[in-house]
Order: structure tokens, then C-alpha cells, then sequence
């Protein structure tokens, strides 16, 4: 029977709140009709927007509420109370959880017709959003061009002299919003996400000059935009409206076409003419408003620059190698190099050198990358096959996210190369590459060292020689003084074991290898190798070798396997490590897969002994 109650009780309830609020907002809008000007329309749909955001969050706060209620045990009850306050005759029988229970499924099924409300508000909202977009388009326009064409000139391409907007409206069609979440912050926050569908029909021309001295009048056309839009209600306050400022962004670009025209030609009279463009609209859109750039509204008067978009950390990546890549070349092998990103951008984007005739390339590179939110930007890698004067021809592409990092740890990853990041089913092999990653955040310089600089701490003398290089360590004429940077160099003495190797590829028409390894440090050239041990494909060796290292986060072990043959030698496979792991770590045991190769692994024992030197700089 309680079940019962509770479920008609949540049912009348819903149904009230949403016949209510229909009557009022349809009064109001009756009200409002007359009084309407061209400026407050769009502040009267924010206005909207943010009523529907506050509804939203506070029915996923009651569910949430209720549910943990309905979880709650007489225990968690007497934490709550204290005991001089508590009831005796309080106490939770099955009977009565079952109520609370059925109270709280009633609200989730008012909180379904509420969704479905949501969805008639929405269409509300579009529909008069069709009423009022001649003024919108008014106001927009003119905001738009004047704060797209600075962001314009700034990735204008070389080829051009000038690029500046000589006609710009929205048109007559208005965007259609389809979807929307709700995320309410841990931090004192509420988020909304607004999906927006736009197949528009807007009237922009672009004024091009070219460096020959061509004026040409660049019409966009047929823009179909999918994206979703973020707003970020924040602080929230006990002051109407109840949030201080209002950031908005760009979260996802699913979709983006448009069509480039010459009035009165084509663009393909200018080479590369279109593709500059292009690339310059993408390069706008992605500085000025794609996430994590966000635009900050203040709304209360107060300091909201903790809302602005700053650097939070900074990604150190070593490029490594990579392994097994699709040949893109009829004759002869690919030329590969890589791309890496956090953002988009040309003065952000990383690019590795090319190596020639190579499926398998190592680079062993080191690049930084700035950081602005960890939680939701990823590092993207596309590797190209180098093609000369012509466009690199894509190879494959990965992309790892900074939130499954650890900060001040490295992560050592291989990734699976696919044709696009956006399909998430490429079944064809493209071929790997392989990462060192370090998220280093700011403000935890004394709490992580960063293995990938040349300062990085060792030692408890290094740690007291970097403690001086962040701060002042002398003092002249009664003032502190900036000392000199100190760059310590990772010099120490790597020991390398080979033990063993199992399941090695025959290559003796017996069945049999005569193997033996040879061990190369990249930067020196330093080379050593073990003894032959004949007719075994589970060789043991148990050799140990030592090699001095100038700079051993930048250098690099490879253990080449060979066949040994009277009349020469056949190559077996190999392996690639960079000292990071037996930096940090000191010494290890592992047992590494042969590249190259059919089958076999290497057991291996490294050991590092660090032996830092100072420069003075």
C-alpha cells in the first residue's frame, strides 16, 4: 500500500509542477510579447537556458537525495543525530524502507516526465528562436566579424597579404538545438552541454590579396556545422541570478562543411589557394572558442580570472620509435615522420624528423607540450609518409588521454595507429608507435621531479643544487640575486645482463640458429656483443656488459639478434630501450619481444649507476 501512495503521490506531484510551470511560462510569454526589443531577446533565451539548467540540477539533487535516504540503516541515522537527541522508538523495518524506497522511485518517474518536458522546452525554445533570429543575426554578425578577423590576420597564410570579411551575415536560417546535459561541478558549478545542428545560409565574402597582387572576393558557402556547446555556470552565490559569470565554449566539432567560391572564378586560379583558407578557418575556430578556450561572461561584479583559460601543466613526450607501418610507396619504403598535438594549432603542433626508406623508424625525440585541462584534453600522433613536394600522405593516427596519466609518473605506451580518430572500428593493422609520457602540473615542482629534463633531481646533491636554481641562493649588496642555471647532465654507468633468450626463429636448414646479440648505445655508438651459441633456439648467455652514458635520458640501448654463418650472418630481430625505467627505477629484471621477428624474447638485467655533472650555464 505504501509502495502504492508513494508512487500516485510522485506521479500528482510531477504532473503539478509541469502543468504549472507551462501556465506560467506561457503567461509570462504573453506578457513579455509586447515589451520584447531586439537586445534583450537573446539575453530572455540565456535567461531561459539558465532556468532550465537550475531545473534540471535540482531534481537530480532530490533523486539523489531521496535515494540516499532510502539507503540509510539505523546507524547511519545515530551519526547524523546525537544521542542525547535521539529517539528511542526510532528504528528502520523493512516495511518502512520499502516506503522510502517507493517514494523515491516515484520521483524518478517524475523526473521522466520532467525529461520529457525538457525535450517540449527545447522545441519551445527553437521555435522561437525562429521568431527572433532576423535580430540575432543583427547583433551576431557584426560581434563575429570583429572578433574573428584579428584571430584571422593572425593565421592568415604566407601567400596572402590581406584577409578581412567585406560581407558577413548569418541568413535566414536558424540553428536547431537537439540536445542538452546537465553536469552539475564538484566545484561550486553547474555545466551545460547544448548540442546545435546549423545547415545555414549565410552571406560571407572574404577580401583576399594575394602576394601577386590579386584581389579576389572569397564567398563561403553551404555551412553545415554539428557541434556541441558548453556552458559553465560559476561561482554559484545567494545572490539572483545565483551564479556570478557564465563561460561559454565550443566543446565538440562533429561536424563542419563548407564550400569555398571566387565571384566570378574559380579558386583553383591561385594553387593552394583553398586549402590556405581553409586551414585558416579551422586554425580561427580552434583558437577562439574550441574547448578548453572559453569566453568568460561576468554577470555579478567580481574577479572571475580563475575562469579564464591558463596553462595547468606541461606534457613532456618522448618520442620513441615506431614499428611494422603501412608502406605508402610503390617503390621502395616510406619516408615517415610524426605530428604530435594537444591542441591544433601551428605554433603548438611538434614535428619529428624524417627517415628515409623506414617502416620501422626510431627518432628518440623529446617535445613539450602546454597543458590547460588534463581531465579532458589528449595528445594526438599522425604519423605521414614524407612525399617530397607533394602532400604527406597519412599514415595512421593515435591519441592517448592526459587523464590517464598520473602526475610526475611515466607512462611508457604503445599505441595502435588508426585511419581516423574518430572511427572507432579500423580493423586494418597500420602499425604502432611508442611513447614516454610525463604530466608534470605547476605548483608540485618540489614534489616531482621530471626524469625528462636536464635538471632532474638524483641525488640528494641534486636535489640541493635544484632547490637553488627556483629560488635565491646569494645575496649581493643587500639584495637577492638570480643564481645561474645549473644543468645536470644524467651521466652514469649503465650494466646490461643478457641471460637468455626463448623461442627463437630457426634459420639453419636444420631446425637450428647459431645465435649471439649484439648491444649498441645509439648516441656513442658503443658496441658490444656475446659470445655464439651454437645450434639452440633457447640460448644462454649470462654476459654482462657496461657502458659509460653521457646523457642517458636522451640515449638509447638496441639488442640486435643474429644467426652466426660461416660465410656471414643472418638478422634475427631486435630490441629498442630507452634508460628512463632503469633511471627511475635502478635496476630491473624483464623479459622484452623480439621486433623484426617471427617469434623470441630477450630476458634481460639492467642496472644504472648515476655519476651527475654539473654546468654552469
Amino acid at each position: 500500500m505504501s509502495f502504492i501512495i508513494g508512487l500516485v503521490i510522485g506521479l500528482a506531484v510531477g504532473l503539478a509542477l509541469i502543468v504549472g510551470f507551462v501556465k506560467s511560462e506561457n503567461s509570462r510569454s504573453k506578457r513579455r510579447s509586447g515589451l520584447v526589443s531586439s537586445t534583450s531577446i537573446p539575453f530572455l533565451i540565456f535567461l531561459c537556458t539558465i532556468g532550465f539548467a537550475f531545473n534540471v540540477s535540482l531534481m537530480c539533487l532530490k533523486a539523489t537525495t531521496i535515494a540516499a535516504f532510502a539507503r540509510m540503516t539505523v546507524d547511519d541515522s545515530r551519526k547524523i543525530l546525537p544521542s542525547e537527541y535521539y529517539p528511542s522508538w526510532v528504528v528502520f523495518s523493512q516495511r518502512q524502507k520499502l516506503s522510502l524506497l517507493s517514494l523515491s522511485l516515484s520521483l524518478s518517474l517524475s523526473m521522466l516526465f520532467f525529461g520529457c518536458f525538457c525535450l517540449l522546452q527545447l522545441s519551445w525554445l527553437n521555435h522561437h528562436l525562429i521568431k527572433i533570429w532576423p535580430y540575432v543575426n543583427e547583433a551576431a554578425s557584426e560581434l563575429i566579424k570583429t572578433s574573428v578577423e584579428p584571430i584571422l590576420e593572425q593565421y592568415r597564410p604566407i601567400i596572402l597579404s590581406s584577409l578581412k570579411f567585406s560581407k558577413f551575415t548569418l541568413g535566414t536560417v536558424a540553428p536547431q538545438f537537439t540536445g542538452v546535459s546537465i553536469i552539475d561541478n564538484e566545484d561550486s558549478g553547474i555545466t551545460m552541454e547544448l548540442e546545435m545542428n546549423w545547415d545555414g545560409n549565410p552571406s560571407i565574402v572574404l577580401d583576399i590579396k594575394t602576394r601577386l597582387g590579386i584581389s579576389l572576393p572569397v564567398q563561403v558557402k553551404n555551412i553545415g556545422f554539428t557541434g556541441v556547446f558548453r556552458l559553465i555556470f560559476k561561482p554559484l552565490v545567494d545572490e539572483f541570478p545565483c551564479f556570478g559569470a557564465v563561460c561559454y565554449s565550443l566543446k565538440e566539432k562533429k561536424k563542419l562543411d563548407f564550400t569555398l567560391k571566387v565571384i566570378g572564378g574559380d579558386t583553383s586560379a591561385v594553387p593552394g589557394l583553398s586549402e590556405a583558407i581553409e586551414d585558416t578557418i579551422y586554425n580561427a575556430i580552434e583558437d577562439s572558442i574550441t574547448w578548453p578556450v572559453r569566453k568568460v561572461v561576468p554577470i555579478l561584479p567580481g574577479d572571475y580570472s580563475d575562469l579564464e583559460l591558463k596553462p595547468v601543466g606541461i606534457l613532456e613526450v618522448k618520442l620513441v620509435q615506431a614499428k611494422e607501418l603501412t608502406n605508402k610507396d610503390i617503390i621502395g619504403k616510406s619516408d615517415p615522420f610524426a605530428v604530435l598535438y594537444i591542441r591544433p594549432l601551428p605554433d603548438r603542433m611538434k614535428t619529428s624528423k624524417t627517415k628515409n626508406n623506414n617502416l620501422n623508424p626510431i627518432w628518440n625525440e623529446h617535445f613539450e607540450f602546454i597543458v590547460e585541462d588534463a581531465s579532458t584534453q589528449h595528445l594526438v600522433v599522425k604519423i605521414y609518409d614524407d612525399e617530397g613536394l607533394q602532400a604527406a600522405e597519412l599514415i595512421g593516427c593515435a591519441q592517448v588521454r592526459l587523464s590517464e596519466l598520473e602526475p610526475g609518473k611515466v607512462k611508457d605506451v604503445w599505441l595502435k595507429l588508426v585511419k581516423d580518430l574518430e572511427v572507432h572500428r579500423d580493423n586494418k593493422y597500420r602499425g604502432q608507435v611508442h611513447l614516454e609520457l610525463l604530466y608534470c602540473p605547476y605548483g608540485m615542482d618540489n614534489e616531482l621531479a621530471n626524469p625528462f629534463a636536464r635538471n632532474f633531481s638524483l641525488t640528494s646533491l641534486e636535489r640541493v643544487f635544484k632547490s637553488g636554481v627556483n629560488g635565491t641562493e646569494a645575496v649581493e649588496n643587500g639584495k637577492a640575486v638570480t643564481p645561474k642555471r645549473r644543468d645536470v647532465i644524467v651521466r652514469g654507468v649503465l650494466s646490461v645482463t643478457v641471460i637468455s633468450a626463448e623461442e627463437l626463429p630457426a634459420t639453419d636448414f636444420m631446425g637450428k640458429s647459431d645465435p649471439y646479440v649484439v648491444l649498441t648505445m645509439k648516441k656513442s655508438e658503443t658496441r658490444n656483443k656475446t659470445r655464439v651459441v651454437n645450434d639452440s633456439l633457447n640460448p644462454v648467455w649470462n654476459q654482462t656488459f657496461d657502458f659509460v652514458v653521457e646523457d642517458g635520458l636522451h640515449d638509447m640501448l638496441i639488442l640486435e639478434v643474429w644467426d652466426h654463418d660461416t660465410f656471414g650472418k643472418d638478422y634475427m630481430g631486435r630490441c629498442i630501450l630507452t634508460l628512463t625505467r632503469v633511471i627511475l627505477e635502478g635496476e630491473y629484471r624483464d623479459c622484452f619481444v623480439l621486433d623484426e621477428a617471427k617469434s623470441g624474447k630477450l630476458n634481460l638485467h639492467l642496472k644504472w649507476v648515476p655519476q651527475p655533472i654539473y654546468r654552469d650555464s
